[in-house]
């Protein structure tokens, strides 16, 4: 038997069976008394079993009805649940986020600002993953990442795009090296030195790799590291020098012997952009992060 049953009829009869009434039952459920007891009839003939006794007294449920109002207690109770859940869902309250960054977005900027996100929103995950400028725009683009934050010189084409501040990329070197007095360099002058860099797969060793290239040279690190302060160690310890975000240099450039000077190149100077789709197109959920990140960069990424 293939039982169909409408969540209607399902409310109507816990109405029903509560009030030991079919009147009050249906008047609960704003219908007329006819309109529930004809509703309650064909209950019956889809089940095949007598659903209410009737007695002067009111009605009760059968045992076919008392199973019935056991099943449609916990369809019911479910069905409120779901309501719960989609609304938050429809509110932005819970959900997923892929939010795509360039390197020095994600380690530098990106745990903090999303860290008061994350405590407001308690059920909200946020799948965070590290690529290039340039894929992170086709990503966005082709929506298989919500959120993206590139830097320049990468062209964001049609997508949403707003300020997320801006960083420098710097010569890590260690306190006695050749270059440690020179006001600036570029990066075709280091090329001939021992790198520290972070692994391949990171977007930074990528895009250092692809500048060389262009530059008629080549990125061959001598060794790899995890971050940033592992990159300044080995700096500092004199085994080679190291591209970095400003942003981490100076702070480890007060407990360590290393130096940093400007790198001359126009990339190195680095706008950050926070790049969605329309937020007309965008989910709330969505729309409430990149809001969130883009009042963070306001407050404490732009230049005062």
């Amino acid at each position: 038997m293939n039982l169909r049953l409408d969540l209607f009829d399902l409310q109507l009869f816990i109405h029903i069976a509560d009030a030991s009434s079919l009147t009050q039952g249906a008047s609960r459920s704003a219908i007329s008394p006819a309109a529930a007891s004809t509703r309650i009839k064909n209950m019956e003939a889809a089940v095949g079993a007598r659903l209410l006794d009737r007695t002067p007294q009111g009605v009760t449920p059968t045992a076919a009805g008392r199973a019935l109002l056991a099943h449609a207690l916990q369809i019911v109770q479910q069905m409120e649940h779901l309501n719960i859940d989609m609304r938050d869902f429809g509110c932005g309250l819970r959900g997923q986020v892929k939010l795509f960054a360039h390197t020095t977005s994600l380690t530098e900027f990106l745990p903090q600002a999303l860290s008061g996100f994350l405590a407001q929103y308690k059920d909200v995950e946020i799948e965070l993953r590290e690529a290039l400028s340039d894929d992170i725009v086709r990503s966005v683009a082709a929506n298989e990442a919500d959120i993206g934050v590139v830097s320049s010189p990468v062209g964001t084409g049609d997508l949403w795009a707003r300020p997320f501040g801006s960083n420098r990329l710097v010569v890590v070197l260690p306190a006695d090296s050749e270059f440690a007095g020179a006001p600036s360099l570029t990066f075709a002058q280091t090329l001939k030195a021992s790198y520290i860099a972070l692994p391949e797969e990171t977007a930074l060793h990528r895009f250092m790799a692809r500048v060389a290239t262009q530059s008629g040279g080549h990125f061959r690190p001598r060794v790899q590291v995890s971050n940033f302060e592992a990159m300044c160690r080995m700096v500092e310890a004199g085994v080679g020098v190291g591209i970095a975000p400003i942003s981490s240099v100076e702070r480890y450039a007060k407990s360590m012997a290393i130096r940093y000077i400007r790198l001359d190149d126009d990339w190195a100077m680095r706008q950050m952009s926070l790049v969605t789709q329309h937020p007309d197109a965008l989910p709330v959920l969505v729309r409430n992060l990149s809001q969130h990140l883009a009042d963070y960069a306001q407050e404490h990424l732009m230049p005062r």
